[in-house]
């Protein structure tokens, strides 16, 4: 296995000394009804065309103080894609907790995404990404790579909320390694599906030209829920690292919300195309929206509901919506077999990176549970 080392901005955040201790009123994991968080399926058994390569993350951090890397894989050096991995979500003791918490505290470091299948797949000559360059970026911060701060819950439990510089590694590494890039793929599952249009946003400051383009997987149901931003926003250190956008100006850790993520990068580079993929029942999502204080019983209606709200500020986002609870797609065969009133999915995402704008495909029978 080659490693690389690549000079890019230092993985620190902005408030490394700060901390504070939380209490919150926000719901816990019943022991009757746990969210089970797994870190994202590897395995290195399956050949590749091009090769995995673990990338220097000096001055990253996990949430529990551990050492953090990401991965590399060079191919077309025009067309670039910047994976965020999913694996849960915490804001509080119990949720944070490093051994039982409802999110991945630590890395298993060494291990890259290899022989993995959906877009990973090299081989697969549907695969409308194959043939470009990969930065994939772990995830094991709880914070869905928005936060920046040092949080001490407890006397016995402080966490390194830093998803968000670690995130910023990544596209950093995309600007050094990849300088001309024509075409940007931001995208993610699960968690790592939620910081995609800041992301996108961020990358279209530093790229003007580059077509950029982002697919989140699974995330879609959380809604814009003021007092629920705010809190868990405090905790993770959302608005430490908000963009100086124009369109930023005055925003609150309130106002900063995970749909709003679209409203503010769309109006901020209109020229991004966004799109994403949802189950309509998603079990996980479900969960989490309930940990959080949000009732879920008709997830498809917050689904609904996030894309009417982002749309009507002006900014357009494709969808598309599959029946079922099932959660993610895009790093298996399912992305290859999803198919919901005649349209596949991998023919959505191949209109996607060809420059197109799919329809927005939903099933009619969504297998509500």
């Amino acid at each position: 296995m080659a490693t690389i080392v690549v000079t890019v901005a230092a993985c620190s955040g902005s408030n490394g000394d700060a901390s504070i201790v939380a209490t919150t009123d926000i719901a816990e994991p019943s022991a009757a009804d746990p969210v089970e968080i797994e870190p994202e399926a590897m395995d290195a058994a399956e050949p590749e065309t091009k090769k995995w390569m673990s990338v220097d993350a000096d001055g990253c951090v996990c949430a529990d103080g551990s050492p953090f890397e990401f991965w590399e894989r060079p191919a077309d050096p025009t067309k670039v894609v910047l994976y965020f991995e999913g694996g849960g979500a915490c804001f509080s003791a119990e949720s944070c907790s490093f051994t039982d918490g409802t999110y991945v505290p630590s890395l298993n470091l060494g291990v890259s995404p290899g022989g993995r299948g959906g877009i990973f797949d090299q081989t697969n000559p549907e695969n409308p990404l194959a043939d470009h360059s990969f930065v994939y970026v772990p995830y094991c911060s709880g914070d869905v790579f928005l936060g920046d701060n040092t949080q001490v819950y407890s006397d016995t439990l402080t966490v390194e909320h830093k998803g968000f510089p670690n995130a910023t590694k990544g596209l950093d590494t995309v600007l050094a390694n990849y300088p001309d890039v024509e075409q940007l793929v931001v995208t993610g599952a699960s968690a790592g599906s939620i910081p995609t249009p800041l992301f996108a946003g961020l990358a279209a400051d530093r790229l003007p030209g580059t077509k950029i383009i982002t697919f989140g997987d699974s995330s879609a149901a959380y809604p814009d829920a003021g007092p629920i931003n705010g809190l868990i926003g405090n905790l993770w250190g959302t608005t430490n690292n908000i963009p100086d956008w124009p369109v930023n100006e005055g925003i609150t850790a309130e106002e900063w919300s995970l749909p709003g993520l679209y409203v503010q990068a769309g109006k901020h580079a209109p020229e991004i195309t966004f799109a994403r993929f949802d189950y309509a029942y998603d079990s996980v999502q479900s969960s989490f929206a309930a940990l959080a204080g949000i009732p879920a019983d008709d997830l498809l209606g917050f689904i609904n509901e996030t894309e009417f709200n982002i749309e009507a500020e002006g900014v357009p986002i494709a969808s598309y919506v599959a029946p079922g609870t099932d959660h993610t797609i895009i790093a298996g065969d399912g992305l290859y077999e999803m198919e919901v009133e005649g349209v596949r999915l991998v023919d959505f995402l191949a209109t996607l990176v060809a420059g197109g704008v799919p329809d927005d495909v939903s099933c009619v029978e969504c297998r509500r549970p």
